[in-house]
Protein backbone atom coordinates (compact mmCIF):
# COMPACT_ATOMS: atom_id res chain seq x y z
CA UNK A 1 0.00 0.00 0.00
CA UNK A 2 2.73 2.49 0.96
CA UNK A 3 5.90 2.58 -1.10
CA UNK A 4 7.42 5.87 0.09
CA UNK A 5 6.92 7.62 3.44
CA UNK A 6 8.05 11.24 3.83
CA UNK A 7 9.23 12.03 7.36
CA UNK A 8 9.92 15.73 7.98
CA UNK A 9 12.18 16.36 10.99
CA UNK A 10 13.16 19.69 12.53
CA UNK A 11 16.05 18.40 14.63
CA UNK A 12 14.09 18.27 17.87
CA UNK A 13 13.51 15.19 20.03
CA UNK A 14 9.77 15.85 19.74
CA UNK A 15 9.89 15.59 15.96
CA UNK A 16 11.90 12.38 16.20
CA UNK A 17 9.11 10.64 18.14
CA UNK A 18 7.61 9.77 14.75
CA UNK A 19 10.63 7.68 13.70
CA UNK A 20 9.71 4.38 15.44
CA UNK A 21 6.22 4.58 13.94
CA UNK A 22 7.48 5.35 10.44
CA UNK A 23 10.12 2.62 10.74
CA UNK A 24 7.55 0.01 11.81
CA UNK A 25 5.25 0.97 8.94
CA UNK A 26 8.13 0.92 6.45
CA UNK A 27 9.15 -2.57 7.59
CA UNK A 28 5.57 -3.80 7.41
CA UNK A 29 4.95 -2.34 3.96
CA UNK A 30 8.46 -2.71 2.51
CA UNK A 31 8.43 1.05 2.00
CA UNK A 32 11.24 3.55 1.65
CA UNK A 33 11.53 6.41 4.14
CA UNK A 34 12.49 9.86 2.93
CA UNK A 35 13.88 12.02 5.74
CA UNK A 36 13.35 15.74 5.09
CA UNK A 37 14.90 18.65 6.96
CA UNK A 38 13.81 22.20 6.20
CA UNK A 39 16.32 24.34 8.10
CA UNK A 40 15.49 27.79 9.43
CA UNK A 41 17.56 30.37 7.59
CA UNK A 42 18.35 34.00 8.41
CA UNK A 43 15.80 36.52 7.23
CA UNK A 44 16.41 38.83 4.29
CA UNK A 45 16.78 41.71 6.76
CA UNK A 46 19.75 39.98 8.33
CA UNK A 47 21.40 39.46 4.94
CA UNK A 48 20.87 43.15 4.13
CA UNK A 49 22.70 44.24 7.29
CA UNK A 50 25.76 42.09 6.73
CA UNK A 51 25.65 39.80 3.68
CA UNK A 52 28.96 38.08 4.52
CA UNK A 53 27.91 37.06 8.02
CA UNK A 54 24.41 36.16 6.82
CA UNK A 55 25.80 33.87 4.13
CA UNK A 56 28.24 32.29 6.60
CA UNK A 57 25.37 31.56 9.00
CA UNK A 58 23.28 30.13 6.17
CA UNK A 59 26.13 27.80 5.18
CA UNK A 60 26.62 26.67 8.79
CA UNK A 61 22.90 25.95 9.11
CA UNK A 62 22.94 23.96 5.86
CA UNK A 63 25.96 21.90 6.98
CA UNK A 64 24.28 21.16 10.33
CA UNK A 65 21.05 20.14 8.57
CA UNK A 66 22.90 17.81 6.17
CA UNK A 67 24.83 16.22 9.05
CA UNK A 68 21.58 15.71 10.97
CA UNK A 69 19.85 14.10 7.99
CA UNK A 70 22.87 11.88 7.26
CA UNK A 71 22.87 10.60 10.86
CA UNK A 72 19.15 9.86 10.70
CA UNK A 73 19.60 8.08 7.35
CA UNK A 74 22.53 6.02 8.68
CA UNK A 75 20.57 4.97 11.78
CA UNK A 76 17.66 3.73 9.65
CA UNK A 77 19.99 1.96 7.21
CA UNK A 78 21.47 0.10 10.18
CA UNK A 79 17.94 -1.18 10.83
CA UNK A 80 17.71 -2.45 7.23
CA UNK A 81 15.31 0.29 6.10
CA UNK A 82 15.54 1.76 2.60
CA UNK A 83 16.02 5.44 3.25
CA UNK A 84 17.11 8.66 1.58
CA UNK A 85 17.63 12.13 2.96
CA UNK A 86 16.81 15.58 1.65
CA UNK A 87 17.66 19.06 2.93
CA UNK A 88 15.67 21.82 1.29
CA UNK A 89 15.15 25.47 2.18
CA UNK A 90 11.78 27.16 2.12
CA UNK A 91 8.62 27.76 4.07
CA UNK A 92 8.20 24.60 6.12
CA UNK A 93 4.63 23.45 5.31
CA UNK A 94 4.90 24.35 1.65
CA UNK A 95 8.29 22.66 1.34
CA UNK A 96 7.01 19.48 2.98
CA UNK A 97 4.12 19.35 0.53
CA UNK A 98 6.35 20.13 -2.47
CA UNK A 99 8.85 17.42 -1.51
CA UNK A 100 5.99 14.96 -1.02
CA UNK A 101 4.93 15.66 -4.62
CA UNK A 102 8.49 15.62 -6.01
CA UNK A 103 9.37 12.30 -4.37
CA UNK A 104 5.98 10.72 -5.12
CA UNK A 105 5.46 9.97 -1.44
CA UNK A 106 2.42 7.88 -0.53
CA UNK A 107 2.25 9.20 3.03
CA UNK A 108 3.63 11.93 5.26
CA UNK A 109 4.47 10.84 8.81
CA UNK A 110 5.23 13.57 11.32
CA UNK A 111 4.86 14.46 14.95
CA UNK A 112 3.08 17.46 16.35
CA UNK A 113 4.73 19.72 18.89
CA UNK A 114 1.58 19.71 20.98
CA UNK A 115 1.32 23.49 21.16
CA UNK A 116 -1.97 24.87 22.39
CA UNK A 117 -3.48 28.24 23.12
CA UNK A 118 -1.55 31.42 22.42
CA UNK A 119 1.70 29.73 21.35
CA UNK A 120 -0.19 27.75 18.71
CA UNK A 121 -1.97 30.88 17.53
CA UNK A 122 1.26 32.90 17.34
CA UNK A 123 3.46 30.21 15.78
CA UNK A 124 0.85 28.41 13.75
CA UNK A 125 0.86 24.72 13.25
CA UNK A 126 2.93 23.12 10.52
CA UNK A 127 1.02 19.88 11.06
CA UNK A 128 -2.35 21.62 10.61
CA UNK A 129 -1.27 23.16 7.34
CA UNK A 130 0.21 19.92 6.04
CA UNK A 131 -2.93 17.96 6.93
CA UNK A 132 -5.17 20.61 5.40
CA UNK A 133 -3.35 20.83 2.06
CA UNK A 134 -1.90 17.34 1.59
CA UNK A 135 -3.32 15.15 -1.15
CA UNK A 136 -1.95 11.99 0.48
CA UNK A 137 -2.49 10.44 3.92
CA UNK A 138 -0.78 12.15 6.84
CA UNK A 139 0.06 10.20 10.00
CA UNK A 140 0.41 12.51 13.01
CA UNK A 141 2.06 11.35 16.19
CA UNK A 142 1.46 13.34 19.36
CA UNK A 143 4.69 13.65 21.36
CA UNK A 144 3.08 12.36 24.55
Amino acid sequence: MYKKILVPLDGSPLAETVLPHAEALAKLEGAEIVILRVPATPTAEYFARDPVIGESIRQDIEIEAKDYVNKAVDALKNDQIRVTGIVQEGAVPETILAVADETHADMIAMSTHGRTGVSRWLMGSVADRVVHYAHIPVMLIHPN
